[in-house]
């Protein structure tokens, strides 16, 4: 396993982690993820850190705390193995401060996420979303208080829109509060969108990028196809208006080309698409789940090879995308894309 530093941070992280969205299965969204018990949790963390997967990733929002508290039964005994990573901020109830980052929520998350994980200290904790309604100043200097308490190591975000990053990120600054160092982001084969404004702000203030999501929902792991119905089995009958929407015709045309290079390497659509993941900027590393070993085992053979620049190239001429507003000249006209040329390794949408 490679492991990359986190972003302009000292904590390097494996190429790849774990997600546990799977763990605990209650409730709509995350039962049809999957409902792993700690029994099987456990088996699913040994083929992990066996493999050098260290990092773990959940959420208070999880299955209702369940996957920490599942995640916490899993890790029991071998907590200096592995890199605990959290988020909180969405809502867990209907009450008034049950949402967001104020003070006294994102002090009452932590000792929460602190009790089911059966831990004292989480390596990594991330605001899950952009609370408009709390001063950035508020939301840091909790942060600050929590970090110097030893009760967090470092600190992150997860769907922050550019100016908001930024905002946090200059305030921070500021004042001497800790800095964000990792961004939990939506990117994939068929979602390339983090590439327009997010990755080049990474670039420039060091923050690492941790990849949801990186099969598209669910779109990429090779069983969806042109002209086939769903599989059964597929998460995707009840989760698919949960997730990132995307156009059938711009999926098939990723498909077809991740098909096409799977014949040529002998690899498995996922493991590609995966792979081509690994290569991007600002990425420290790609979030994998799996709801039993088989699925595990499979995304884990995603590291240890790479593609050819061939493949990355076809690849990346499929899943380009027309840029938005106001970033299509720089795509298209030669005086713009001269005066800001993309980061180093990155072709389309940037050059497409």
């Amino acid at each position: 396993m490679e492991y990359r530093q986190l972003g302009a941070s000292g904590l390097k992280v494996p190429a790849l982690s774990f997600g546990t969205g799977t763990f605990g299965g209650r409730g709509p969204l995350f039962g049809a993820w999957g409902n792993t018990d700690a029994a099987a949790a456990r088996r699913l963390v040994d083929i992990a850190l066996d493999a050098g997967i260290t990092m773990f990733d959940t959420a208070d929002v999880y299955s209702g705390g369940a996957s920490e508290e599942v995640l916490g039964q899993a890790v029991k005994g071998r907590r200096d193995q592995v890199i605990l990573s959290t988020k909180a901020g969405l809502p867990m109830g209907d009450g008034p401060n049950d949402a967001g980052t104020s003070r006294p929520r994102l002090i009452r998350a932590t000792e929460d996420a602190l009790r089911r994980l059966g831990t004292d200290h989480l390596d990594l904790f991330q605001l899950h979303a952009f609370d408009a309604g709390t001063p950035v100043e508020e939301v840091l200097g909790t942060l600050d208080q929590l970090v110097r308490s030893g009760k967090i190591r470092y600190v992150g975000v997860s769907n922050f829109a550019g100016w908001q990053l930024m905002k946090s990120l200059s305030t921070a600054e500021k004042h001497g509060f800790p800095r964000y160092v990792a961004h939990q982001v939506h990117y994939s084969l068929v979602g390339r969108d983090y590439e327009w404004d997010l990755m080049p702000l990474a670039l420039d203030q060091g923050v690492g990028a941790l990849v949801w999501s990186p099969l598209g929902w669910g779109r990429l792991t090779g069983k969806v196809r042109r002209g086939q119905p769903l599989p059964a089995g597929s998460r995707l009958h009840e989760t698919a208006d949960y997730g990132p929407p995307v156009e059938e015709e711009h999926l098939y045309r990723v498909v077809d080309a991740l098909d096409d290079v799977a014949r040529e390497t002998g690899r498995s659509v996922p493991q590609i698409a995966l792979n081509w993941l690994l290569r991007r900027p600002t990425v420290s590393s790609v979030i994998i789940g799996a709801r039993n070993e088989a699925q595990l085992r499979q995304n884990i053979g995603a590291v240890g090879w790479e593609l050819t620049p061939e493949q990355v190239a076809r690849l990346d001429a499929a899943s380009a995308r027309t840029a938005p507003y106001p970033h299509f000249p720089y795509q298209r006209q030669e005086g713009f894309a001269r005066l800001n040329p993309p980061p180093a390794g990155l072709t389309p949408p940037f050059a497409a």
